[in-house]
């Protein structure tokens, strides 16, 4: 089969790569489309995510879709469209018994953060076992159905900050996680969603689905103590204390944007003198069950989607996305099926 291989930073190359053969419990699907996420560009600009590096030769992806191809076991019936749970979990540990995306000696999709590498989906096929995989509801497209990955790290954060419905929503940084929690705020109920960024692209992006406010910062800051909750996307120290002084006392900031690793200056005096709660939020647990269930009847997630391009212009791709001002969600078609 043909699939996407990143070999070290910056060396992205379309090859042969092995079928893989389903073994017991398994499924091989036929990959659709692959969304780039955060952490795959960090693994092909930068040849490392954080402390994860790549030592081998990485095949990244976990945000897909695709048609079943072989079922052993006659589950899926060919044909059957599909996304994933890109997640493998890991050992439980007293304390996180309903928390199994916690779970230490985990694996994901797409990861060098296990050795040997964990093999992600932007290839022609990919074997998973059975239970990662959810069925799609009649109607929605594999296209858009490849945002459930993103959507459900959105629903997690939101869930992780104790809900938004009737409450005032700050959206610090309007990448695709941001927009895509934009998006999910205002389905889920939010009163009034603000959203802040330093360019202007992602800003337009966020109005076009909907947002009441955009603060591009440098020009504007957010009113301080305005906002019940923040859902911080952007894992940068100035757009954190930004959120720190924005949301109201007692408020909540979800943060979802990964930051690196190490020391990291915040603004905690304030912090504390306003009890704000500062929540981690990490991938998610089951949420991609809901971030189906919208995708499938709500057609807006359809504009984060900026881009949409063929595999054999992978390294193109992988440039758009690095440009936050040019690109939102940009999606690869995994060489289309006959």
């Amino acid at each position: 089969m043909k699939a996407l291989v990143i070999h070290g930073r910056q060396d992205l190359r379309a090859q042969e790569w092995p079928t893989p053969e389903p073994g017991e419990g398994e499924v091989r699907v036929r990959i659709a489309w692959g969304g780039i996420c955060g952490s795959d560009l960090h693994y092909y600009h930068d040849g490392a995510n954080g402390a994860f590096v790549v030592r081998e030769p990485l095949i990244p992806g976990h945000e897909l879709s695709g048609t079943v191809e072989f079922d052993p076991a006659g589950g899926f019936a060919p044909g059957t469209p599909v996304t994933f749970h890109p997640a493998t979990f890991g050992e439980c540990r007293p304390g996180l018994e309903g928390l199994p995306h916690l779970w230490p000696q985990g694996a994901y999709l797409g990861s060098a953060s296990t050795t040997p590498h964990t093999q992600g989906g932007m290839s022609e096929y990919l074997v998973v076992r059975r239970d990662m995989l959810r069925r799609l509801p009649e109607g929605l497209p594999l296209r858009r159905a490849a945002l459930a990955e993103p959507l459900a790290v959105a629903l997690h954060g939101i869930n992780v900050a104790g809900g938004v419905e009737g409450k005032r929503v700050l959206v610090c940084g309007a990448g695709p996680i941001g927009l895509l929690s934009a998006a999910a705020a205002l389905v889920r109920g939010a009163k009034e969603v603000s959203v802040t960024d330093v360019v202007e692209g992602p800003l337009a992006r966020a109005r076009e689905l909907g947002v009441q406010h955009t603060i591009r910062i440098g020009e504007q800051t957010p009113e301080a103590e305005a906002f019940d909750v923040a859902l911080e996307c952007s894992g940068v120290p100035a757009s954190i204390d930004t959120a720190i002084r924005a949301v109201r006392r007692a408020g909540v900031i979800a943060q979802i944007g990964m930051m690196g690793a190490g020391p990291q200056p915040l603004e905690l005096a304030t912090l504390i003198s306003k009890e704000i709660q500062l929540r981690g939020c990490f991938r998610f647990n089951q949420e991609v069950d809901e971030a189906i269930e919208l995708l499938a009847r709500d057609e807006r997630f359809d504009r984060v989607i900026t881009h949409a391009m063929a595999a054999d212009e992978a390294v193109e791709a992988f440039a758009v996305a690095k440009d936050a001002q040019a690109s939102g969600k940009v999606l690869i078609e995994l060489w289309p099926q006959s």
